[in-house]
């Protein structure tokens, strides 16, 4: 049940995410001037897009209450796959085949590292220490990026901000694993639980960043930076923080490694996909 939760949160983030670009697209400010977050709540298509994220949110943290984060993680990575055929209808993007390609990459990848590398959970409750590293070593990883991002244009500029997104999504998703733990005792157990308010400053930034990198008007790379990171830190913090496993026997390990590697590869190869002409340069 967790995997076919994560795969509909995919298809909702996906579609999500193109009409929020589609959203910010239609604003006449550029994604560093300070109306432009409250321009892009006044789209409709924008909104429309927000809830299908919303609704995305919803079914990864159901599939994350029963599923190690490595895998819920792994599998809603596919909606950058899911984006590019919506994205060339909707936003204009260019489906080349490098990118037909590297989405071709990015499943194979998935469908390798799951099925071999067979996932395990771990712990439900991590220890104080291992969330504070994560937390300050995301910190530093999402100003870093998203500084270096702002001295950019197009393309370079969505794949920084896109990277700096995919960080704090990449925390957002850890910290949701741990907060569904405490949503059942309660409202009074939510407001005193510290993973309430990372849940929203990670969430915040991640969107702030995200929706930055799709108002460059270019899709791919924006999407494939935030998914690839997001996947590679979904994939470090279910084994660093919740204790989670790869098969090792059998010589299972390597060629769940080489799945990864060729997810990752296939995220790089749409990050070099061909900028729409109504693209920022």
């Amino acid at each position: 049940m967790d995997v076919l939760l994560a795969l509909l949160a995919a298809v909702a983030f996906a579609a999500g995410s193109v009409l929020q670009q589609k959203g910010t697209l239609s604003t006449s400010d550029g994604e560093g001037h300070p109306s432009f977050l409250a321009q892009i709540v006044r789209e409709p298509v924008w909104l429309a897009g927000a809830v299908l994220q919303a609704v995305g949110w919803i079914l990864q943290a159901v599939a994350l209450d029963t599923g190690p984060l490595v895998v819920v993680q792994s599998i809603t990575t596919l909606s950058l796959v899911f984006a590019l055929p919506l994205g060339a209808r909707l936003t204009g993007q260019v489906v080349s085949v490098r990118v037909v390609a590297g989405a071709a990459a990015v499943v194979v990848g998935i469908v390798l590292f799951l099925s071999v590398g067979s996932p395990k959970g771990g712990t439900t409750s991590p220890p104080a220490s291992e969330w504070w590293s994560a937390c300050l070593v995301t910190l530093v990883l999402v100003v870093g990026t998203g500084l270096a991002g702002r001295k950019r244009t197009g393309a370079p500029r969505a794949l920084l901000f896109g990277i700096a997104a995919g960080f704090g999504f990449g925390l957002q998703t850890a910290v949701t694993k741990q907060f569904v733990t405490v949503v059942g005792h309660g409202l009074g157990a939510v407001l005193s639980s510290w993973t309430i308010y990372v849940l929203i400053i990670s969430a915040v930034s991640g969107f702030v960043l995200q929706q930055s990198a799709l108002k460059t008007g270019v899709l791919a790379p924006a999407l494939a930076s935030s998914n690839a990171v997001t996947l590679f830190a979904g994939v470090i913090l279910g084994i660093t923080v919740f204790g989670e496993t790869l098969a090792r026997g059998d010589g299972r390990l390597v060629p769940a490694l080489v799945g990864l590697a060729a997810a990752l590869g296939g995220v790089v190869m749409l990050a070099g996909a061909p900028q729409p002409e109504t693209a920022d340069t």
